[in-house]
């Protein structure tokens, strides 16, 4: 069953029509609702595509947060072969927030890191909803390290509220490994690409974003902070997301047009959730134009155009 938004009720309710119509027609009662049935499907879909013209930010962060939009599991299934996962940061323990592995992307061997939510309740517990701890964070820069000693390109797909904010986690030295991630990103000499699938949230997502090309898919969002936090802090009441999640300038268009990520890959009518393969699609042919601009760049200018990118941003504005 499709899970609704609370700003899709109309949708909701067409699609709710169209299921009772076609209910209806297979009953094996003498009635042609064939037409009726085109009818509601031709109407929803416009409706459809006139409300996500024209999505405010806090509306976005809904799509961004849907409970069937796909996860990292998701992608790279669909975009990585002869994927083998690997597990452990070598020091404490094995983080399931970020999940970190090698494969091979059109045939050429990458290693991808990325936040891994879960999709019921099982699976989120497990995953601690995206939010990584410390031992994640130092997972993956042993699996950034590992690929620039093999020489192959790093992916990493962002999806988390932020890093995990408990006692534990900051007794275990969260921010300094928050620090070492995104000094790793920075210090690589092979191509490193970064696509927000979901939510890019604080340091907890910069910490495996600081790559040489950042995109976002075109429903996620991308702060230093989530809505709700930001309306706790400045106005101590995070009943007011809506109004901050309008004033952060969280959303793909915006930070397109501030210079904070590269390019936005273009979601199917209704987020990724309503069709994942063409999300997939979309993020493949993206991801092949990005590798195949570090193919004659050498190591040193790999990372030197990286870190540039980043000292540059704000510069201009």
């Amino acid at each position: 069953m499709q899970a609704y938004l609370e700003f899709e009720k109309q949708i909701a309710d067409l699609e709710g029509k169209i299921r009772e119509l076609q209910t209806m027609g297979s009953d094996g009662e003498a009635v042609n609702l064939d037409d009726d049935i085109s009818r509601l499907k031709t109407k929803s879909q416009q409706a459809l595509v006139d409300l996500y013209k024209k999505l405010n930010p806090w509306q976005k962060t809904q799509v961004a947060r849907h409970p069937d939009r796909p996860h990292f599991k998701d992608y790279v299934e669909a975009l990585i072969s002869d994927f083998q996962s690997l597990a452990g940061d070598r020091g404490f323990a094995d983080d399931h927030a970020i999940q970190t592995g090698i494969g091979r992307f059109q045939g050429r061997p990458i290693a991808v890191i990325g936040h891994e939510k879960g999709n019921d309740t099982e699976t989120r517990l497990k995953h601690n909803f995206g939010m990584a701890r410390p031992e994640g964070y130092r997972k993956a820069v042993r699996i950034m390290e590992l690929a620039e000693r093999f020489n192959i390109p790093v992916l990493s797909l962002v999806d988390t509220a932020g890093a995990y904010p408990g006692i534990g986690a900051e007794e275990r030295g969260q921010a300094e490994a928050i620090a070492r991630s995104t000094e790793a990103c920075l210090n690589l000499k092979v191509p490193m690409i970064s696509i927000i699938i979901g939510e890019g949230g604080s340091g907890g997502a910069i910490a495996i974003a600081a790559a040489n090309r950042v995109y976002m898919l075109e429903h996620s969002i991308y702060s230093v902070i989530s809505p709700e936090g930001a309306a706790s802090i400045l106005w101590r009441d995070s009943t007011r997301a809506q109004e901050a999640a309008t004033s952060m300038k969280i959303t793909a268009e915006d930070l397109e047009r501030l210079g904070i990520i590269d390019g936005v890959i273009t979601e199917p009518v209704g987020g990724a959730h309503r069709d994942p393969k063409s999300a997939f699609e979309a993020t493949r042919t993206m991801l092949l134009e990005a590798l195949a601009e570090f193919d004659d760049k050498s190591g040193d200018d790999i990372r030197k155009e990286r870190r540039e990118k980043f000292l540059a941003i704000g510069r201009s504005l």
